[in-house]
């Protein structure tokens, strides 16, 4: 954007907010030029830090009648370069609505605004003996816009599923500036399901201002085993034996030696000696169930042949050994000046083959590569290290993840499980989908965002948008679930 037309939006961008909420001094731009995917910077042309649910729809609006592109950003955890600004478009920084409107024991629900922190809301219901399932690794800091973008899940999404399984409904602000309301309090929704389709967006669609959570008891019971392996083969394999037995633990959590490497030097987790990896089988429920339980799945995982299994025998050995785990993206940039995540899919039954080629991969292309994922849904988070100061090695990185990612579609999974396209992704959509099918979800978009304004360049290669209007009427105020203010 040339400076003769810059001025003039900034100007009348500033009387939007109050003084001092609109940043644009380049100290300020300069800590949101990334998100957790570091390898791709913007500098935008303004941060917009509303308080309020009206401001963020004044921005929208404002945003729409001006052609101005604009990225809803929380934390910025994304690890897809989800929340990456546009170098001619705005950031509208969500953090300070982090109110919790609403909280519900007897309905076990919370009505959150989306600057909320995911952990947050777990302390808020813990008095009542309730807690906010979705649990991203992330999730001191992650925001709950940013899970509802994303559709975040994290280590108990094999039990308890993903932030979709756990949003009952939403108010939001579409890229046209209208303001919906999509389900409720309750499942007992009739029609399409909105709320589902919204969630997972990638913030194509516009900004959710109210989000309504599903809270769940508490569980009354744990068991959580840490066991090692003297291969990753065999802890792949000691995974499908378990889920093969019909158990539906709350986690199953794998880490290679690479992963454990970085955590000892980050928290000092303590893991068994010798291992190429480690295995996380937790257990949670109702006493008597857990008990009933315990005896199949250390039976099972004795026959395993681990090096050393070990369950941790209190509450603090237990937030040790998921302390580890969590803090293993992080604690690899001990190992690492870079690093690119990949969060891929593939069938549980193929976990050890798809290790095994991405180990083979990795040496044959000279890339260390650590191994953490979610193997309970064949989750892999391959955190492949670079140093991006020489040239040529993000692009050797990148190589390496897009080959991995190849490997997934070929083996029947997914190119992303919950990190979500972003840029990081937007090329390989085409190596799961179809162009027909990519066309038909560029049409939808554009129903929420007929001039791409909203998080443009994210999951597609912008092309313009399709026409889908007809008789006039917006296709959700066909449908009745839109009306224009």
């Amino acid at each position: 954007m040339a400076r003769s037309t810059r001025v003039p939006v900034l100007r009348r961008l500033h009387a939007l907010l109050p003084a001092g909420r609109i940043l644009a001094e380049e100290q300020h731009l300069a800590a949101y030029e990334s998100d957790a995917l570091t390898a791709y910077r913007n500098r935008p042309l303004a941060v917009a830090v509303p308080e309020t649910a009206d401001e963020v729809i004044a921005l929208v609006r404002f945003c729409r009648d001006e052609g101005l592109p604009f990225v809803a950003r929380g934390s910025g955890t994304s690890l897809s370069g989800g929340s990456l600004p546009l170098v001619n478009g705005i950031v509208i920084a969500l953090n300070r609505l982090n109110r919790i409107l609403k909280l519900d024991p007897a309905q076990r629900i919370a009505v959150v605004e989306p600057g909320v922190i995911n952990l947050h809301v777990t302390a808020a219901a813990a008095p009542h003996g309730l807690h906010y399932a979705p649990d991203p690794s992330s999730q001191p800091i992650c925001t709950i816009g940013g899970n509802v973008a994303f559709n975040a899940g994290g280590a108990h999404c094999l039990k308890y599923g993903m932030t979709s399984n756990h949003v009952l409904g939403l108010k939001a602000v579409l890229a046209t500036g209208e303001v919906v309301e999509f389900g409720g309090a309750g499942r007992d929704q009739v029609g399409p399901d909105w709320t589902g389709l919204f969630v997972g967006n990638e913030g194509l669609f516009g900004i959710a201002l109210e989000v309504t959570l599903q809270l769940l008891p508490r569980a009354e019971c744990y068991h959580t085993v840490l066991a090692g392996y003297a291969t990753i083969e065999q802890a792949g394999d000691a995974v499908a034996a378990i889920i093969a037995s019909g158990l539906l633990p709350g986690a199953i959590e794998i880490m290679d030696a690479l992963a454990l490497e970085a955590a000892v030097a980050a928290v000092h987790a303590e893991y068994p000696p010798g291992c190429e990896a480690v295995l996380i089988v937790e257990l949670e429920g109702p006493r008597e169930a857990v008990a009933a339980d315990r005896g199949r799945l250390d039976a099972i995982i004795a026959e395993s042949r681990p090096v050393e299994a070990r369950p941790a025998r209190d509450a603090a050995e237990r937030l040790a050994i998921w302390k580890g785990r969590k803090s293993a993206f992080s604690a690899v940039g001990r190992l690492s000046p870079d690093f690119i995540v990949q969060d891929g899919v593939v069938p549980r039954r193929r976990l050890g083959e798809a290790l095994r080629h991405i180990d083979e991969w990795s040496r044959e292309m000279g890339l260390r590569c650590a191994n953490v994922f979610h193997a309970g849904d064949g989750n892999l988070h391959p955190l492949i290290l670079y140093d991006g100061r020489v040239p040529g090695a993000l692009e050797q990185a990148e190589a390496l993840a897009g080959r991995i990612l190849r490997m997934c579609v070929e083996m029947g999974g997914s190119i992303t499980g919950e990190h979500g396209v972003g840029v990081e992704k937007r090329d390989h959509l085409a190596t799961m989908f179809s162009a027909d099918e990519i066309d038909c979800m560029q049409r939808l978009r554009a129903a929420f965002d007929p001039r791409l304004v909203a998080n443009p360049g994210k999951m597609f290669a912008e092309a313009g948008a399709p026409a889908l209007t007809q008789h006039g009427l917006h296709p959700l105020e066909r449908a009745g679930v839109i009306s224009r203010e």
